[in-house]
């Protein structure tokens, strides 16, 4: 069993990265056909996740990839992992997935999926890089994510509506806007990591709400109660403190929690 692992976990290495860089290589104008190397240069998670797992995830993630249909088992989709953990992407599971030493998750492959830990150690011989290069990768999968609420959820319509420009659709501060402000936005997804595992909940929505914290950031962010408060809706039905609710509730959904530990 051993051989015949190894040897899916060749065939699929050298699959995948061939016919990636293959792929990339005809794009470019000017480029001859060459053996592409094995190793990426570049060790950003975007990079190695379109070089080493599009191939069979896709590049969204949703198990697509274009050998997706020549596996034995269709590879996952990624961007559910979130939705299938309470709404918390389970990085460290995850992450110990990828290295080649934890359990099968739910929602993420079978064994048929390579031990990337072991690969990369072989083809790299930096271990500072090799692990970047698998937390970058793991941390670009969290990006992925799908929210756990539906679109139509409430929280969901308002966060894509009034945040997302700055905080990016995923909360994590990466929105198109991001750059033109003063100061980044934060990351919204880890709230309860930094609050020693419990969502502030109050106190999110007192920052939301903006009118009674006396330091709100540099002033970029709006003051959500005032404009809920002089919106159509708000006005009709007095929900100003229910929009904020949901939007709260919605960010505890996408909240990133460190995994527990098995006992």
């Amino acid at each position: 069993m051993g051989v015949q692992r190894a040897l899916i976990t060749v065939v699929v290495l050298a699959t995948a990265t061939l016919g990636m860089n293959l792929l990339a290589q005809s794009t470019l104008p000017g480029r001859g056909q060459s053996t592409p190397s094995l190793i990426l240069d570049s060790i950003a998670g975007r990079d190695s996740f379109e070089f080493y797992c599009a191939s069979c995830h896709g590049t969204g993630g949703k198990g697509d990839g274009p050998i997706a249909s020549a596996l034995k088992v269709p590879p996952s989709d990624l961007t559910s992992l979130a939705r299938r953990y309470r709404g918390a992407f389970p990085k460290d599971l995850v992450l110990a997935v990828v290295m080649g030493g934890g359990q099968p998750m739910p929602g993420h492959g079978s064994a048929d999926m390579p031990a990337w830990g072991l690969i990369f150690r072989g083809l790299d011989p930096s271990e500072p890089r090799v692990r970047q290069r698998i937390d970058n990768l793991v941390t670009y999968v969290g990006e992925l994510q799908e929210p756990a609420a539906g679109e139509d959820d409430l929280g969901a319509r308002l966060f894509k509506t009034h945040c997302a420009t700055c905080h990016g659709l995923n909360a994590r501060g990466n929105g198109p806007l991001a750059d033109q402000l003063r100061r980044l936005p934060p990351d919204l997804t880890k709230f309860t990591a930094r609050n020693g595992g419990v969502f502030p909940s109050e106190r999110l929505h007192r920052i939301i709400d903006g009118r009674d914290v006396p330091s709100h950031g540099d002033r970029d962010m709006p003051v959500w109660g005032d404009v809920f408060r002089g919106s159509r809706e708000g006005e009709s039905s007095g929900s100003a403190k229910a929009r904020i609710d949901a939007i709260v509730r919605y960010l505890q959904d996408l909240q990133e929690r460190a995994a527990v530990p098995a006992n």
